[in-house]
């Protein structure tokens, strides 16, 4: 096959500033302009950043009150989730067109198994252009590649690999980063601590506490130093990263181990009656989510964090399991109306875990147990629900996700999820 070079197996694509790019591609008079895609309010919060954004200090997770603050000049787009799943959908038909050795991190990265797809398309730095090119061309996107041994490697160079801010403006990215196995820890031990998987604001204190801030001083430090302050597991662990060992292979498909959506409302909402329609429009989102993949939840959560703040957690098991929005949102109204939301709710949410493949026949058989005084969709009978909920998908895979809601959540715009940073 050659040399090592040629063969490194692993590939992390990462598009650069994706919600941002999506927005340009859909509105070209916001190329080159500083963009912030994300929520407008005063408890917005900015889910991408373009460059020059970026250069001013705006980040990700950023509030969007500080975001203005920082770059007032910038162009606020309001997040189209739907619109940034379809394009991620297009980026993974490309990866898919050269390995089905494709594990996604989220919609706008993934690790690539490559070594099987050397023959056909020449060595991995080969593959890499290729991969980002055929982005560019087909999707009209733009990403960064890393190419290694390891996956760990592998996504280090991809933030190599990235467009670099520095106090002299935004320089461009060299697209595309290999790291020779030659040069594996003088490049690792060069990176600062905190670009390790599993340090964060705590392991870091801990870690400076003993003198580290680079990867390589953390390479110096004794393992027993480290389970002693971290603990065995991730003691071991940071210790073995330190090294360069990185064992994990590309794993195809995780299971699904959850599946939610929240909304934060611009201003406290006392009102049963917005708390209720919002209820069942996210049942009805994370129903449709669990259809689309052949899901079946059996237990509800809800959370609520509260006017004063205060996080409100409740759960409920459903027995069977259920892919039905009217069984979600009763089991969540019952849940709701044992908090007292008097004072007002910031956020609601919805989470199904307890996630299982749905039967061939499976309809959700824990019925008798639902509550119907509160959701006129449960006077249908089961078979009717489910009859009604795939007629409800078919219209919006051939029209889209708003072209249909449920009646009883007075709502006739996009779906819970597309505006999840609103």
């Amino acid at each position: 096959m050659g040399d090592d070079v040629e063969a490194l197996p692993f590939l992390h694509v990462d598009m650069d500033a994706f919600y941002v790019e999506v927005e340009r591609r859909r509105n070209p008079s916001l190329v080159g302009r500083a963009i912030v895609v994300g929520g407008t309010s005063e408890r917005g919060v900015v889910a991408s950043a373009s460059y020059e954004a970026r250069l001013k200090g705006v980040r990700s997770a950023m509030s969007s009150v500080q975001a203005k603050r920082l770059c007032p000049e910038a162009i606020f787009v309001s997040s189209d989730f739907s619109t940034y799943v379809e394009a991620s959908r297009e980026i993974h038909e490309v990866f898919f067109s050269i390995t089905p050795f494709v594990e996604t991190i989220s919609l706008d990265e993934a690790f690539l198994d490559v070594r099987h797809a050397l023959r056909l398309f020449g060595s991995s730095e080969s593959i890499a252009w290729r991969i980002k090119n055929d982005v560019w061309e087909t999707v009209g996107l733009d990403c960064s590649v890393g190419v290694a041994s390891s996956k760990l490697l592998a996504k280090l160079a991809s933030v190599a690999a990235k467009p670099q801010i520095t106090e002299s403006g935004v320089l461009a990215g060299m697209g595309v980063k290999v790291v020779k196995e030659a040069d594996e820890i003088s490049f690792l031990h060069a990176h600062p601590v905190r670009a390790l998987w599993g340090v964060g604001a705590v392991t870091f204190a801990k870690l400076e506490s003993l003198g580290v801030s680079s990867i390589g001083d953390l390479a110096q430090v004794p393992v027993s130093s480290l389970v002693s302050s971290l603990g065995v597991a991730h003691g071991t662990h940071l210790a073995m990263l330190a090294q360069g060992d990185d064992s994990r292979s590309v794993e195809i498909k995780r299971p699904v181990k959850s599946i939610s959506h929240e909304r934060t409302f611009e201003v406290d909402v006392q009102q049963y009656e917005v708390l209720k329609s919002e209820i069942i429009s996210l049942s009805d989102a994370v129903a449709a989510r669990l259809r689309s993949k052949g899901l079946v939840g059996k237990t509800i959560s809800l959370k609520l964090r509260l006017a004063d703040f205060s996080l409100v957690s409740r759960s409920v098991s459903i027995g069977e399991g259920t892919d039905l929005s009217g069984q979600i949102s009763a089991k969540v109204l019952g849940l709701m109306a044992k908090v007292d939301c008097s004072d007002g709710v910031r956020l609601i949410g919805i989470r199904m875990t307890g996630i299982a493949n749905r039967g061939p026949e499976q309809l959700g058989l824990d019925y008798g147990s639902f509550d119907r005084t509160d959701s006129n969709q449960l006077e249908l009978s089961l078979t009717e629900q489910k009859k009604l909920a795939v007629a409800v998908d078919k219209i919006r895979a051939r029209f889209g996700q708003s072209a249909i809601n449920p009646g009883a959540s007075g709502k006739n715009f996009r779906q819970p999820g597309q505006q999840r940073w609103a």
